[in-house]
């Protein structure tokens, strides 16, 4: 071969690897923004995760769509061990500037850390894996997962364990999770003009007010149950008194029982004035991940990582993940297996380029080992 030739072939070799290298395969997935509300977003991300899955393990993924939204899917039919993450993020197109970069062990991007790099992680850990074993990705787990919850649920019941690509706390893995119920009140009441005859309104602002003072006593520290009224909007002109408020409220709690008491309280609430009314929408949403859920797969994940020479702790977290619906099937889990970094859904968004390869190993490792156990 001419020096010329061995040259162009040496360069061609490098920028394969390049392409190849985690890193480079995290910039191509953080460039292709995905926010759950843009459906063509979400297709391309899901098909460009195909092309990489194809080009990093040699075998094409495929390409499911589950009531009406895209899903990646490598591997078994039938897994015994799942991992599982999401492709989409919280980020509208252009919002976050620049979108890619990378200093020192800092990379900054949309998604980065929730959880494109821990997508990333779980792809690369499958090298060589022999087993089982299957990596599936879904595309609105951001706004609650309502297309894919099903299939989640199905997976997760019929595997040995469930992984959940989720970022790390401070390299902590999850062991517990806060279940959730999201809610929407609308307080109907009646329009009059504020100055001339406010008394011939029914103030529905007022009516939230009274009901916003009423849910901090559904609060219980015992079992970490929140309950939070997030936001309001109410009215139409300065000068009206308004006949529409409406409050969206955030409940969590570690326990399930927990939550229903407090859904039954929500739903018994009464306004002030006999003739006004409240609207209520939404519910329960995921049930808590519990540490009953978690224990076996952690203490493997401990063993494994001091075979590795380091430590792995566990921390609950009041945060929902898909996790939350694995284990209310009755499967072994563990979250939070992604990125170390932090920043989760604002602009200080990060991942460590270090953690890339680390966390791919201590994974590979960590799957082997239960599919061996």
């Amino acid at each position: 071969m001419s020096t010329s030739n061995a040259k162009h072939s040496s360069e061609k070799e490098g920028r394969i690897d390049a392409m190849l290298s985690p890193l480079s395969a995290l910039e191509r997935l953080v460039r292709c923004e995905s926010p759950t509300e843009d459906l063509e977003a979400c297709n391309e991300v899901v098909s460009l995760a195909a092309t990489l899955a194809e080009e990093v393990l040699g075998v094409p993924a495929r390409i499911l769509q589950i009531n009406g939204r895209p899903v990646f899917w490598w591997g078994a039919q039938n897994p015994a061990v799942v991992l599982l993450g999401h492709l989409d993020t919280v980020w509208p197109k252009g919002s976050f500037e620049p979108v890619w970069s990378v200093e020192g062990d800092v990379i900054r991007g949309p998604g980065v850390f929730d959880m494109k790099a821990g997508f990333i992680q779980a792809l690369y850990s499958l090298k060589g894996i022999s087993g089982s074993v299957a990596l599936v990705a879904t595309t609105d787990e951001e706004t609650g997962s309502a297309t894919s919850r099903e299939l989640i649920e199905e997976l997760s019941r019929n595997s040995s364990a469930v992984l959940v690509l989720e970022a790390s706390l401070d390299g902590k893995v999850k062991i517990g999770r806060k279940g959730t119920a999201m809610y929407q009140i609308s307080a109907h009441g009646r329009a009059a003009h504020a100055g001339l005859e406010p008394e011939k309104g029914i103030n529905s602002s007022v009516e939230i007010a009274h009901l916003i003072l009423k849910l901090e006593a559904l609060e219980n520290s015992e079992h970490g149950t929140t309950v939070v009224p997030t936001m309001i909007r109410s009215g139409n002109t300065t000068n009206t008194v308004p006949d529409l408020a409406v409050l969206d409220i955030d409940a969590r709690s570690y326990s399930q029982a927990d939550l229903i008491r407090v859904d039954a309280a929500i739903r018994s609430l009464a306004t002030e004035h006999p003739d006004a009314r409240f609207e209520i929408r939404g519910g329960l949403n995921r049930p808590p991940l519990e540490p009953s859920s978690t224990k076996e797969l952690f203490e493997i994940a401990q063993r494994v990582a001091n075979e590795m020479s380091f430590t792995i702790e566990g921390v609950a977290v009041g945060g929902a993940s898909d996790g939350n619906f694995a284990a209310a099937t009755g499967a072994r889990v563990l979250d939070g297996m992604g990125a170390i970094g932090a920043g989760a859904h604002a602009q200080n968004e990060w991942a460590s380029v270090k953690a890339l390869d680390e966390r791919s190993a201590f994974l590979r490792r960590f799957v082997q080992e239960i599919l061996n156990d």
